[in-house]
């Protein structure tokens, strides 16, 4: 231990003793136990306890004092379980009887503070951590520990439940486990008794007539299953799985969703073996539509699992639309979905009323879009790599079943019966449905399908776009799907749809609905980022008004959607679709002015933000006009951006100058700074760093790194660092002494750095020279100030030394300035 801390220890103590004394709120005492179990794992907790008496003195006050606040009692029980956790720390403990009074029944179990849920919680971590020896589990069953664990399963505080239930499953498996030096035996039945009573609570608990107890028991094991692999457990699931199964003969199935996670908890553990896929099998089949959907997606994500049941499982999530296409009036010939998944009482479950009506269409198409499989694999295991048995993939039923859903949703849809009619005023607008059918329809374009129904999608799409009655987060969903559509089958779409989209957006783009041209931009940005050099997008495109419209935006009265224009007519202009025929020359030329100005003048930073996004886009993909003069570009830039009072902003400075920095350390001749070289072809010869640096110092790439080395916010300041420890390594080592006429010399620009560090303004270093650079480089502990800001910001006021100052400071013990504020 510090001996700084263990000088302030005992004056700690004391304040933690004292009634009268203002305890620190809980974060100071959840970093106390931090700090103590920190020390404990490096350190012996008996020689900690030794050393220092103030901590058993503290134990036993608080174990004697009846007026003990509750977090200071949940506190010394917390802190007790983890000097207990070493074994011969606990035998010193209980020389005292302390354990038994801290955690037996005679303990802080029938004092008041007992109400409160963290002095419960404290008792539970207490135990959960002393909980590590054979010779802990004899005074757990001699206090009467073992019935308060029971007790405490159904906390009405759902933390301390939780946590009780995990201690149950450690106490059992200490107990089975016994000395190390034994073999625990196979059968339950002959498990210590300590053992023997935990699997007689789960089996009675089982068997309750009550659900919630039913429910504390499975959750139990869920715990056990999903974290202990020992041998052993083989037994006890042997054992209790007829317990499990019989839950399926009530009516209705109790607690149904813990149900679902033993048995796929189970399912993923070594215990599950052939004959629980009949308990599987059998559970899908008894459990309502909600709990049925969750089980089905876990089985055909689990390795291995019979074919029969996989596609049981896929029957099951396939229900809801099924019932869906059968509800509408679809022409002859119409691919239909399996005829075994629409049975009449998922029919009932879909119409019994409106929100369950939605809540299952919702869960079932979530469940296939996580299924959906992977591009070009229209018949494969759904649960991807996880599940390499094959289960026929309905795709063009599926497509078919999201449409129809989809138009029941716009009132499009013919019902094709009185139940029909139904479903049709359950889903007339509903946004809930409208999202989660696009998101899987957008996931469908993954596949294949017959181009009759893609040719029904994207006139779908078209109609969602175009309608004023979709929401702004309906019409978002539709632009995402869209841009799936179009990206993962080009050339399926009709000709017209792109001109018809086009169209469709430019009306968007006049929406007084601020979210709505914010989502048009997007969509915008990302489909001329994919396909800019399509010669059908780029007709449709020039044959509208988009292109202006967008410029147009980088004055709207809202910020994110100026920043969404900028991000739109950046990639425009990489095209060379920006301009408008009128006057191409002159709106290229001035597109780069006009963003430097946002640059420079907006006030809010996500479009400043944006700017050097885009920037730093065209200076990577060599940008015509970044191209005329990219020094000239580059200084302006980060000019602009190294004054800016947005730390990202900087940050995107930085990397804007890496990419620089980058584009002059490449060899001539390079495509890029890691392409190999051709065979057979000698490698170019690198550029001299002097050269180099010129070129560095005249784009202002140095004055923008040296002032934002010292940045208040770190990322700004890593990012700088790392940019001229790269430089140094490349060209720094060459620099001669300083030339006639090399600019600043090495003091000044010591000095101004010096001066920047201190938080002064100091002179811009303007003319500097590549030797004034190369000096000050090779003089800078890059390295050091590199470890230094790997540090996090709070690394000194983290520390216990200063958490101890602070929390005797706020009782007045210690001086107001030997705080550390943190």
């Amino acid at each position: 231990m510090d001996p700084e801390c263990a000088r302030l220890l005992p004056a700690l103590c004391a304040v933690l003793g004292d009634p009268k004394q203002p305890v620190a709120d809980d974060t100071c005492l959840e970093k106390l136990l931090d700090w103590f179990k920190t020390v404990t794992e490096a350190e012996s907790s008996l020689l900690l306890l030794q050393e220092h008496p103030c901590l058993l003195e503290l134990l036993s006050h608080v174990l004697k004092a009846p007026d003990t606040r509750s977090r200071v009692l949940a506190f010394a029980l917390r802190l007790a379980g983890i000097f207990a956790a070493q074994e011969d720390c606990f035998h010193y403990l209980q020389q005292g009887q302390l354990l038994p009074g801290l955690f037996g029944e005679a303990g802080p179990l029938g004092r008041p503070a007992w109400a409160d849920p963290s002095v419960r919680s404290g008792w539970v971590q207490g135990v959960s951590s002393l909980a590590q020896h054979p010779s802990a589990l004899q005074l757990l069953e001699d206090c009467g520990a073992v019935d308060t664990i029971f007790s405490l399963q159904g906390d009405p505080s759902l933390f301390v439940a939780s946590a009780a239930s995990q201690l149950l499953v450690r106490v059992l498996g200490l107990s089975v486990r016994g000395s190390a030096a034994e073999q625990p035996p196979t059968q339950p039945c002959d498990w210590p008794p300590c053992a023997q009573r935990i699997v007689g609570y789960l089996e009675e608990s089982l068997r309750s007539p009550a659900g919630p107890q039913v429910t504390r028991a499975l959750n139990a094991l869920v715990s056990l299953f999903g974290r202990c692999h020992a041998p052993w457990t083989h037994a006890l699931w042997a054992q209790l799985s007829p317990l499990v199964a019989r839950l399926l003969e009530r009516d209705p199935v109790p607690a149904a969703h813990a149900l679902v996670d033993l048995l796929l908890g189970v399912a993923r553990s070594p215990v599950f073996s052939p004959s629980d896929c009949d308990l599987l099998a059998g559970t899908l089949g008894r459990l309502d539509a909600a709990h049925a959907g969750p089980l089905a997606l876990g089985i055909l994500k689990l390795r291995g699992s019979p074919q029969a049941l996989r596609t049981r499982a896929l029957g099951v999530l396939l229900q809801p639309l099924a019932c869906v296409l059968n509800a509408a009036a679809r022409p002859p010939g119409a691919p239909g979905l399996l005829e075994e998944a629409a049975g009449a009482e998922a029919a009932s479950a879909l119409l019994s009323s409106k929100s369950a009506c939605v809540g299952l269409l919702c869960r079932a198409l979530a469940h296939l879009e996580e299924l959906q499989p992977p591009a070009g694999m229209a018949c494969v295991g759904p649960g991807g790599p996880e599940a390499p048995g094959p289960v026929p993939w309905p795709q063009a039923p599926l497509l078919e079943a999201a449409v129809t859903t989809l138009r029941f949703c716009n009132g499009s849809a013919i019902p094709a019966s009185s139940a029909g009619a139904r479903l049709c005023g359950a889903l007339a607008g509903c946004v809930r449905v409208q999202r989660a059918a696009l998101g899987f329809l957008g996931a469908l374009s993954r596949g294949t399908g017959p181009q009759e129904l893609v040719t029904h999608v994207f006139a779908l799409l078209l109609e969602y776009l175009q309608s004023p009655d979709s929401s702004p987060t309906v019409l978002k969903k539709a632009l995402q799907a869209t841009l799936q559509w179009l990206l993962s089958a080009p050339g399926r779409h009709p000709q017209t749809f792109l001109t018809e989209l086009f169209r469709v957006l430019q009306k968007q783009l006049y929406s007084p609905c601020w979210e709505v041209r914010d989502s048009a931009l997007e969509f915008l940005a990302q489909l001329t980022r994919h396909q800019g050099g399509q010669p059908a997008f780029r007709q449709a495109l020039l044959g509208c008004e988009m292109p202006e419209l967008a410029t147009q935006l980088l004055l709207d009265p809202e910020g994110y959607v100026r920043a969404s224009a900028v991000a739109a007519v950046g990639q425009l202009s990489m095209w060379g679709l920006h301009a408008s025929p009128e006057t191409p020359e002159a709106q290229q030329k001035s597109l780069p002015r006009v963003l430097l100005h946002i640059l420079s003048t907006d006030s809010e930073g996500f479009p400043r933000r944006a700017v050097m996004h885009v920037f730093t886009e065209w200076l990577r993909d060599g940008h015509t006009d970044v191209a005329k003069d990219t020094e000239q570009f580059v200084a302006s830039v980060l000019r602009v951006a190294g004054r800016d009072l947005d730390w990202e902003v900087r940050a995107q400075g930085a990397e804007l100058a890496l990419e620089f920095l980058a584009q002059a350390l490449r060899p001539p001749g390079a495509s890029h700074p890691y392409a190999a070289a051709l065979p057979g072809t000698a490698p170019p010869s690198p550029r001299a760093p002097p050269e180099v640096l010129r070129t560095l110092c005249q784009a202002g790439l140095f004055e923008f790194a040296f002032r934002a080395l010292f940045d208040c916010d770190r990322p700004v300041a890593r990012k700088c660092c790392d940019l001229l420890l790269l430089l140094r390594a490349r060209a720094a080592p060459c620099g001669g002494p300083p030339e006639a006429g090399d600019g600043p010399s090495t003091a000044s620009v010591e000095a101004a750095l010096r001066s920047w560090r201190a938080g002064g303004q100091g002179q811009p270093l303007e003319g500097l020279g590549p030797a004034a650079v190369a000096a000050v480089l090779r003089a800078l502990d890059l390295d050091g100030l590199r470890a230094t800001l790997a540090e996090s910001s709070d690394h000194v006021e983290r520390s216990a030394r200063s958490l101890l100052q602070d929390v005797l400071a706020t009782v007045g013990v210690l001086d107001e300035n030997q705080a550390d504020c943190y």
